[in-house]
């Protein structure tokens, strides 16, 4: 198995690097209210279709959240997806992304913008812009895995195994994955 953990643990989160937990007092129809949240980055996110394997290239990720409320689940099935923390065009950010996750260099022209959607709405509600893009292998620069301390696993998942797997609920998988496959099979 590639996600090997050893040590499981959750402690007090003091000067967070990209996200700041934060208690907001509002008053909703003269009732004086708080609720709890986290400020977060918005975020890219894009569906690969490679035309010559007539499959969709996702990402496997540990994600310690998942992991800590759902131990069984060492990783998840996500899009190729990163956090908008720069100033540059979000198809910049989406290009980049595919290149550093997935490996393939894909010219912005080449990247259809899906749409956007809000996410963990009742956390963060942090923005995420899908977009789709088809690649093949002229466009395949390295192995992909992500930098510094990503560790991706690239999946293929065939065209024909599709629908299956977004109803699979042994794979772990975000709702912007499904949505976006839910996007690709209706536009057909």
């Amino acid at each position: 198995m590639p996600f090997k953990i050893t040590r499981f643990e959750t402690i007090p989160l003091e000067a967070p690097a990209f996200v700041r937990p934060v208690r907001i007092l509002y008053t909703q129809n003269g009732r004086e209210l708080s609720w709890e949240a986290v400020k977060s980055h918005d975020s890219v996110a894009v569906l690969l279709y490679h035309t010559e394997r007539e499959a969709f290239l996702l990402v496997k990720q540990f994600r310690p959240p998942v992991h800590m409320n759902h131990p069984e689940h060492l990783f998840t099935y996500e899009l190729c997806a990163g956090i908008v923390d720069k100033k540059a065009p979000l198809l910049q950010i989406a290009k980049e992304e595919i290149d550093e996750e997935c490996g393939y260099d894909v010219p912005p022209e080449k990247i259809e913008k899906i749409t956007s959607f809000f996410t963990n709405v009742g956390i963060s509600g942090g923005q995420q812009h899908l977009y789709f893009a088809e690649i093949d292998e002229t466009m395949r620069v390295h192995d992909g895995g992500g930098i510094h301390t990503e560790e991706i696993i690239l999946e293929w998942v065939p065209l024909t195994e599709a629908n299956a797997f977004v109803f699979d609920e042994n794979r772990a998988k975000t709702p912007g994955l499904m949505f976006a496959f839910y996007w690709f099979f209706a536009k057909e």
